[in-house]
């Protein structure tokens, strides 16, 4: 099994990937400047995909600060709803993940 450490590591360097995407996003759509009718329905379709992006990233930072919070509490890797160990596979895959695949599904 890997060490928590380790994934403490992993969390923590997605996080700051997360926070700086987010910051771009957010520079992106508050960088229109006054344009016409045309130009603005173009850069609104393109916030609107920007502004989904930010809404899952948002929502990725939440689950990985969970988690997190679970390592410092000496919860991590085991079931919020069951208490079972969650797999090595499972956290490979999903980090931040606070239920085993059974509870998951």
């Amino acid at each position: 099994m890997k060490p928590t450490s380790i994934r403490k590591a992993e969390l923590r360097d997605r996080l700051s990937q997360l926070q700086g995407r987010l910051g771009r996003i957010e520079e992106e759509l508050d960088s229109h400047g006054e344009k016409d009718w045309e130009e603005i329905a173009t850069e609104r379709e393109g916030d609107e995909v920007l502004e989904q992006l930010g809404q899952g990233g948002q929502a990725e930072i939440r689950m990985i600060e969970a988690a997190l919070a679970r390592i410092d509490a000496g919860e991590y890797g085991f079931c919020a709803k069951c208490g079972a160990e969650i797999g090595e596979a499972r956290l490979d895959v999903l980090p931040y993940t606070p239920f085993c695949k059974e509870c998951a599904a």
